[in-house]
């Protein structure tokens, strides 16, 4: 059957509904290069403007899986399932580097494909990269065999999975479509069924800091996640949680890094990350079948936290992809620091009652710790420390946030953004629950 793509674009464009070839035959074009970016940008507007169907948006994501390889793990004999998580994204949000081996402690096995960061968001990518020899692009041989001995692998995605997603990315990135929802959907989920998942946890962010603020449009979003992964095959659970303010109390690179080295060593433990790590984390045991319920998997994290071996399958899993072999034991002799590192104090009294969390993220981006444009390097040793919560009490000339910086300018910029993105004002700060929404598949 022959499709024409301008015929596929003017359906969409007058409302009707795509049958499932007429989507494949549209993605297949991308491929072969009969679709031209023109038609892509096109057929993104349509969806923007007439949105999809959960069919056709189930339609698309298997479509894009096609569009490149899907890793296989049935022979390596695994002897658990097959499981990752995915957020969309934030500040201070450290919990991959957590999750991974906490799960693989309990059973599972995680290979998580994360990415860079980009605007406000830090990226796990990058984080990993703060560890000196650490190979976050590894073959996929390395990769399979990291998995299969460890428990987890953290590393970048590749070129050969859902390649169209690439493309359609790269179009929406430029033509104002990067919100739209079925789009979203797709391009999140067509890489994790690519990967050959057993189950899969979403953690879709709501405030000042998400890439969806407000949380009608995050909680649609996480049911149209969970219910196109479900009818692809893919059982997921999506949660709502906040990102009103920074999820650790440290943002950047090495920063954060270093964070998670003592959360799984058992130095410090933030209760909002710690909340979040373990509501998702026990999410993946009950879908992986290593847990009934959730009491009985939230209790199994706990055990592979106080036992140290999650911690020991998070060093194993540095080793094993090139970085040093006592990082959990000397990390300030591995990580990169900022030479210069002062508070931003506050000017006056007051309750921190909101946080501009985006102008947090961007703060570090002023710093060089992230980027705007995919190509910008990043410096990963600058960040902050120590960033004030909703609800602290603060005094004048207190700080509100540690900056590690590379030089004077770096600070200047970094300390005025904080100090506008701190609200203190009187009484109480009103702190929404961990876990917003909970949405099955």
């Amino acid at each position: 059957m022959t499709f024409i793509p301008q015929e596929i674009i003017r359906e969409k464009r007058d409302g009707g509904r795509l049958s499932d070839e007429a989507i494949a035959g549209f993605v297949a074009g991308i491929g072969d290069k009969t679709v031209t970016e023109a038609q892509v940008a096109a057929f993104c507007m349509a969806v923007f403007f007439r949105g999809m169907t959960m069919p056709e948006r189930v339609a698309l994501t298997q479509a894009m899986v096609r569009s490149g390889v899907t890793l296989d793990w049935r022979d390596l004999n695994l002897p658990g399932p097959v499981l990752d998580k995915h957020s969309t994204g934030g500040v201070g949000d450290v919990v991959s580097l957590m999750l991974a081996p906490m799960v693989a402690a309990a059973g599972g096995f995680v290979p998580m494909i994360s990415g860079r960061g980009l605007g406000h968001t830090g990226g796990t990518l990058d984080k990993l990269e703060s560890i000196p020899g650490y190979n976050a692009t590894p073959d996929r041989d390395l990769f399979r065999r990291t998995v299969r001995d460890i428990g987890c692998a953290i590393i970048g995605q590749t070129a050969d999975l859902a390649p169209a997603d690439k493309v359609i990315y790269g179009v929406r990135d430029v033509t104002a479509t990067v919100e739209t929802i079925p789009l979203l959907t797709s391009s999140i989920l067509s890489k994790k069924l690519a990967a050959g998942l057993d189950g899969l946890v979403m953690d879709v962010k709501t405030g000042s800091g998400a890439f969806m603020p407000e949380f009608p449009r995050s909680k649609e979003l996480a049911e149209s996640i969970a219910a196109v992964a479900g009818g692809a095959g893919l059982p997921t659970v999506a949660l709502v949680t906040p990102m009103d303010q920074p999820l650790a109390n440290a943002a950047g690179n090495a920063v954060e890094v270093r964070w998670t080295v003592d959360y799984l060593e058992g130095r410090y433990r933030e209760s909002r990350l710690h909340g979040v790590t373990m509501a998702l984390a026990s999410e993946l045991l009950v879908l992986g079948k290593l847990a009934p319920d959730l009491d009985t998997a939230l209790g199994k994290l706990e055990r592979v936290l106080a036992n140290g071996r999650a911690a020991e399958i998070f060093q194993q899993m540095v080793t094993a992809l090139g970085g040093p072999a006592d990082l959990m034991e000397h990390p300030d002799k591995h990580l990169p620091r900022a030479p210069l590192v002062r508070p931003v104090l506050a000017d006056k009294a007051g309750v921190v009652t909101e946080v501009d969390t985006r102008a947090v993220g961007m703060s570090v981006v002023a710093l060089g710790g992230g980027r705007t444009r995919a190509a910008d390097p990043v410096d990963h040793a600058v960040g902050l420390t120590d960033i004030v919560a909703l609800g602290d009490a603060v005094e004048p000339g207190q700080p509100l946030a540690m900056i590690h910086a590379r030089d004077e300018a770096g600070f200047d910029a970094a300390a005025a953004m904080i100090s506008k993105a701190v609200t203190l004002g009187e009484g109480g700060a009103v702190i929404g629950a961990l876990v917003q929404a909970r949405i099955t598949g």
